[in-house]
């Protein structure tokens, strides 16, 4: 079925909230983040590729914010270590909801269970993969290095932590750069200034982009002895990170 196109953010003459993902979000949100997120397709379809690598069998793989679940199917589709399970989390209903009637239509090859909560309540453990897939940058700031070490805790020797996010660079000229360029994808997907402008006001102080040093960094204090960037799209990057 074609996903509902997003128009949210067309009527300039409705006031502009905090961004939340709503059942108006979860309605269009395939159509949303597809037009929005460079690269985000191939994002995913790589999150399968990598889970077929490294689920190891009889754990689990984790899906955190998993929204509607892409990345938790993408893995499901990939799989093929025996006795493996998707854990997939999400604290906002109208998005479960929606992810569970998909599953009920379309049973996948491995075991995804789904979980309404808040991320950071959940107990992480006998993880192969854990996936946070343009998850962190919702999370305050705070509370982003506890939670990677509960992450790292909670995988097995070998494990992966998958990490994507939009970012901010410390230079100016290029931050202006990758903002425009990411309006330019914008306006290439049909979306108008409007819808681009008040989109942005949504979302300030919801999502707070950090710097791929700030990550890394903060990967590395968590534990995770390896982190590699494997993809970069403009301002939105996918790192994989080593247990």
């Amino acid at each position: 079925m074609k996903p509902k196109q997003d128009h949210l953010f067309s009527d300039s003459g409705s006031q502009i909230e905090p961004f939340r993902f709503d059942a108006r979000v979860a309605e269009v949100f395939q159509d949303m983040i597809e037009r929005s997120v460079p690269g985000y397709r191939t994002v995913v379809s790589a999150i399968g590729l990598l889970a077929g690598e490294l689920a190891q069998p009889n754990s689990r793989c984790y899906d955190l914010g998993c929204s509607l679940g892409a990345a938790s199917v993408a893995m499901a589709q990939c799989i093929d270590a025996q006795g493996c399970e998707i854990i997939a989390v999400d604290n906002a209903w109208p998005m479960m909801g929606r992810f569970g009637q998909y599953l009920a239509s379309e049973p996948p090859p491995v075991p995804i269970r789904l979980i309404c909560a808040d991320i950071a309540d959940i107990n992480i453990h006998n993880a192969s993969m854990v996936v946070l897939n343009f998850t962190l940058q919702f999370i305050p700031v705070a509370q982003r290095l506890p939670l990677l070490e509960k992450i790292y805790h909670g995988l097995r020797l070998g494990g992966a932590l998958v990490l994507s996010e939009k970012i901010a660079v410390a230079d100016g000229r290029q931050q202006s750069l990758f903002t425009e360029l990411h309006h330019v994808f914008k306006r290439a997907q049909g979306y108008s200034e409007l819808e681009i402008s008040r989109k942005r006001a949504a979302l300030e102080n919801v999502l707070i982009p950090e710097s791929i040093p700030a990550h890394m960094d903060r990967l590395k204090v968590a534990g995770f002895s390896s982190a590699e960037i494997w993809f970069q799209y403009f301002n939105f990057i996918s790192l994989i990170a080593l247990k």
